[in-house]
């Protein structure tokens, strides 16, 4: 999802007038209804599903509709745009005073969304879905994520079970473990661990699909990918998946925006003379904001080249102290994610030794 102002399609023209309140679940879904005044016309349930939304909200004059992220919050917003409202959706990480209030149930959870939607919709922190067709090629990468994190499990599982056993099965990368192994096992334990390297070896042949998958759509879809992956350290897993996250790079005001967006920016918490340095925010993408560290992890190793961004990764991690190769490698993180967007907003050829080899 994506941070939003409001500037939207129709959000100018619903500034004023009805306000709806709508808390989804998964079977049912309570909405308030608001008047221009902030009386409450109407407040029910409607079942949680495309016909009933449409049969609901579908004939009532376009009004603007408060909704939480969520699992439903992506097609409900599109299904209700779609018939001329101004959907808002709230950032749930915002809304304490939802979350952390004593009297919290879903009509009053709708009644305060729209309350709020209704005073001042930055209060809502608001954000703005992704296009179906980006989603949708995002589970592809998602799903390639939930495979892999399947396979460490089992993996993880079977060195747990020989280690208990006195055995110590061999170091190997997860693409060959579960041929690498079959001999390895000991006799007792084989099987019980038969099953396990079978499944691993499945989903091995899965994740080797969707790295196909996920090269055909870099390479015919997302052509701009191309440009993110002049930087040695991006691939075409991270290019997509930074592609598809962010999925219009002109939203932000400027390319520094986006490490905040990813949750690369350290928490500020100043008062006075006190300005202790804490950890990042994390808001945003998990997924991509942790592809994004492996690459800067690569980019700090003995395996990359010389670049810029790694001489100064290195300086960083070497005055950091006891954990200065962790904060470095954060930060070089943030650059990098500034410098992709720099890369697909502008189209400019990477240069790694940008200033230094000038200098030179």
């Amino acid at each position: 999802m994506q941070q939003m102002t409001e500037t939207g399609a129709g959000a100018a023209t619903c500034n004023r007038g009805v306000v709806i309140g709508l808390d989804l679940g998964d079977r049912w879904s309570r909405y308030c209804v608001l008047d221009e005044a902030g009386v409450v016309l109407e407040e029910d349930r409607v079942r949680s599903n495309a016909d009933r939304l449409l049969a609901k909200f579908g004939p009532l004059p376009p009004a603007r509709i408060v909704i939480e992220t969520g699992t439903h919050s992506p097609w409900v917003s599109r299904l209700l745009e779609g018939v001329g409202h101004s959907v808002v959706v709230a950032n749930a990480r915002k809304l304490r005073m939802i979350y952390e209030s004593d009297r919290k149930n879903d009509r009053l959870d709708a009644r305060m969304l729209a309350r709020l939607g209704r005073a001042d919709v930055e209060l809502l922190s608001p954000v703005q879905h992704r296009r179906g067709s980006t989603q949708a090629d995002l589970a592809v990468i998602r799903g390639r994520d939930a495979l892999v994190t399947a396979r460490t499990q089992l993996i993880n599982a079977c060195r747990g079970m020989v280690k208990a056993m006195g055995g110590r099965l061999p170091k190997c990368t997860t693409a060959v473990f579960a041929s690498r192994m079959k001999d390895s096992v000991p006799r007792e334990l084989q099987a019980a661990l038969r099953p396990l390297l079978a499944s691993v070896r499945a989903l091995s042949e899965q994740i080797k699909r969707c790295d196909l998958k996920v090269r055909s759509l870099a390479a015919k879809e997302y052509p701009e990918t191309m440009l993110l992956q002049q930087v040695q350290g991006v691939g075409p897993l991270v290019s997509l998946t930074y592609v598809l996250t962010l999925d219009d790079p002109r939203r932000f005001p400027n390319s520094r925006a986006v490490g905040s967006y990813l949750g690369l920016r350290p928490k500020q918490s100043e008062s006075g003379a006190s300005a202790p340095q804490l950890r990042i925010t994390k808001a945003g993408s998990g997924h991509l904001r942790r592809l994004l560290v492996q690459s800067a992890q690569y980019m700090l190793s003995s395996l990359a080249s010389d670049s810029r961004l790694r001489r100064w990764g290195l300086e960083l991690a070497s005055r950091g102290g006891k954990n200065g190769k962790r904060r470095a490698v954060i930060a070089v993180a943030r650059k990098l994610a500034v410098l992709l967007h720099k890369l697909w907003v502008t189209g400019q050829v990477y240069e790694p030794l940008y200033g230094i080899a000038q200098a030179a």
